[in-house]
């Protein structure tokens, strides 16, 4: 929407952005939401694969989730990160299966992993894109690199930043957002960072040297990005909610840690799962309303699980659960 915004003034350019747009372009399965020609509130699931980065060739997992919301009356676009190792239900799977979140791209495409996080947070999920992991580094530098501001030591793939202000290019940023083990806050402080890089990407497409950048950036994104959102819509989109790319709010849903079956994952709380849905349904313009799942359920059958002191969490309480260990 930002690169839309800023060049689509231009005929030459118009032309040259709709036609790879319609290579990134994949119809959606069923009725095709139309809240952006409505000008309503929107939401967009954005999944960070991980083909294509490590020799990668396979579909891969998701290993970023962000529920975008943007809201043309606050001009308020809001980002709310999910953990990757979230416990949660796949829907689209003939029996009741539980996995790890990040799984429901592998399993089911883009279909299932937005079915899967709209029913894990009771939040309806409009669209989608997918950006290959492996490509982050093309778009950064197609942009001419990005300003970030570390607020730790970051090494990863025999990249290492200092904490600290930073112009990255790709192969830095593409580290930057990637690391998680070293960071004490561990996923949570990666999704920390992957906003940054967004919100970083976000800016440098709006400011007047990002049309610079017009054409490599194009070239870029064609490869690695996918999406559920025609040209049509998107140019609708840049006009319609052209002021949302200037407020952007950054937020997550916690979780605590879990062991199944010798895997570790993450388990949001009922209030925490409440507590995000509620703020997602808001920035819809949607009442709030409490988030009853296989995930709730699961909850209240664990009442000494805490994260801390009790880290064993049972998944065979419901009945018919079909769990499959995420070897992923």
């Amino acid at each position: 929407m930002a690169l839309i915004g800023g060049g689509i003034y231009v005929h030459q350019l118009y032309q040259k952005t709709g036609k790879s747009f319609n290579k990134m372009y994949t119809p959606p399965k069923g009725t095709a939401s139309t809240k952006i020609q409505q000008g309503k509130p929107f939401s967009i699931l954005f999944l960070g694969v991980d083909t294509g980065a490590d020799g990668r060739i396979d579909r891969g997992n998701s290993d970023t989730l962000i529920v975008v919301t943007v809201n043309p009356k606050t001009r308020k676009t809001s980002m709310h990160s999910i953990p990757r190792d979230t416990l949660a239900e796949m829907i689209g799977d003939k029996k009741r299966n539980m996995q790890k979140l990040n799984a429901a791209y592998n399993l089911g495409k883009s279909t299932m992993a937005k079915k899967s996080v709209g029913h894990l947070l009771n939040v309806p999920i409009d669209y989608y894109v997918t950006m290959n992991m492996g490509g982050l580094k093309t778009i950064v530098n197609a942009v001419g690199g990005i300003e970030v501001n570390a607020k730790m030591n970051v090494g990863f793939d025999g990249v290492w930043i200092t904490k600290g202000k930073h112009h990255l290019n790709g192969t830095q940023a593409l580290a930057y957002a990637r690391m998680r083990y070293q960071d004490p806050k561990g996923d949570y402080g990666r999704q920390m960072r992957q906003q940054e890089v967004i919100k970083a990407v976000a800016k440098k497409l709006i400011s007047p040297k990002g049309i610079g950048h017009y054409d490599d950036l194009l070239k870029a994104l064609q490869p690695n990005v996918r999406t559920d959102i025609n040209f049509n819509t998107l140019a609708t989109a840049a006009f319609k909610y052209r002021h949302n790319a200037s407020k952007i709010t950054s937020e997550h849903l916690q979780g605590n840690s879990a062991w199944i079956n010798g895997s570790s994952y993450q388990i949001a709380a009922t209030n925490e799962l409440n507590r995000v849905s509620s703020n997602i349904r808001k920035e819809l313009g949607l009442k709030a309303e409490k988030v009853d799942n296989a995930e709730t359920r699961l909850n209240a059958l664990n009442p000494t699980f805490n994260g801390s002191t009790n880290q064993d969490f049972n998944t065979f309480g419901l009945d018919t659960v079909y769990y499959t260990e995420n070897t992923y």
